[in-house]
């Protein structure tokens, strides 16, 4: 039995340039679209990137810009879109407002987030007001720290 045909050199070139390319577009203008963490900062980008790319702007233009990304790549530029990489603090954050909750993760040999260094990375990239602020209310799973959305927290209680 043969190997399955790989990609020649040139195609190779061309996704890595497209996967760097997309990934620079979504960091440069994820903050142009507000309310920042949030599912309609989402559709914003989207819009935006689906009428720059020639898409009508109806419901039907949107609908074909979307179906002709696939998941994949719909899958790439929403986590863009929602991740943030804090070198100094050595964490990376995942604030997807579809989740439960916001999670951060200590950069390969960075050890342990404390909570003081969540409540800054948190600050920092504008999601203090939206999370549970009491560090009671984390989770420390196998070294990332699971802080809940305000509201989801809210909605249990009431």
């Amino acid at each position: 039995m043969s190997a399955p045909p790989t990609a020649s050199a040139p195609e190779q070139l061309q996704a890595a340039l497209f996967h760097f390319a997309i990934g620079e577009l979504v960091r440069q203008h994820r903050s142009s679209f507000p309310p920042l963490w949030t599912t309609e900062s989402w559709a914003k980008l989207m819009i935006w990137l689906a009428l720059n790319c020639g898409c009508s702007g109806d419901d039907e233009g949107l609908r074909q810009f979307a179906a002709s990304l696939g998941p994949a790549l719909a899958r790439t530029l929403r986590q863009t879109f929602f991740e943030r990489t804090l070198e100094d603090l050595e964490l990376r954050l995942l604030a997807d407002p579809a989740d439960p909750q916001v999670v951060l993760l200590p950069l390969p040999g960075a050890g342990a987030l404390p909570p003081e260094r969540v409540a800054e990375a948190l600050a920092r990239v504008g999601l203090s007001e939206l999370v549970v602020a009491d560090p009671a209310g984390w989770q420390q799973l196998d070294g990332l720290v699971a802080v809940p959305w305000a509201q989801a927290s809210e909605a249990v209680h009431s």
